[in-house]
């Protein structure tokens, strides 16, 4: 059995094939690439292999980026979830970062809220993290909306990429 996580609108669960065609119309909007650094897909094959690559990071590492489904009608709205990074970014190695990415359609609705604290409480209470980081381009201002309402802290910016982001921490609040 796969793990999921429900909240009150949301089903959150590990990305499965089937979810390729969401992914695709995800990945390949310029819209939705625009503060991330990442080409629009333009062949479905290329949302396989990431999920693929996903897929792969549970069996690494037992997490990952997870499919958000609108409970109601099934619906693929996009991804959210734990990553463990294992390359240096901002002097940090060997952490755990929050993200979320939504198809454009479901902006501005919360998703990115309520799975953000879903998946803060399953770091932090299940995974027993002692902290999660997440970074975004800086003037993604609704990436950092949503990162400060799940009680992240502004730490610092920096140059990742060629591109200016900031840097935030969330501290297990027991630690």
């Amino acid at each position: 059995m796969k793990k999921t996580i429900e909240t009150e609108r949301l089903l959150l669960r590990e990305l499965l094939l089937s979810d390729v065609d969401g992914m695709f119309e995800l990945d390949s909007n310029p819209n939705v690439q625009r503060f991330v650094g990442n080409k629009p897909v333009k062949e479905i094959e290329e949302s396989v292999a990431m999920i693929e690559h996903i897929q792969e990071q549970y069996e690494a590492y037992g997490t990952g980026r997870w499919a958000v489904v609108l409970k109601e009608t099934n619906e693929f709205l996009g991804w959210s979830g734990i990553k463990f990074i294992t390359t240096e970014i901002n002097s940090h190695k060997d952490f755990y970062e929050i993200g979320y990415r939504f198809i454009e359609k479901h902006w501005g609705k919360g998703y990115a809220t309520e799975a953000g604290k879903a998946f803060v409480d399953y770091a932090f209470n299940k995974m027993k993290v002692k902290a999660l980081y997440a970074y975004a381009d800086e003037g993604n201002e609704v990436s950092r909306k949503a990162l400060e309402k799940l009680g992240f802290r502004y730490v610092n910016s920096f140059e990742y990429e060629g591109e200016l982001e900031v840097w935030y921490e969330l501290k297990h609040p027991d630690l």
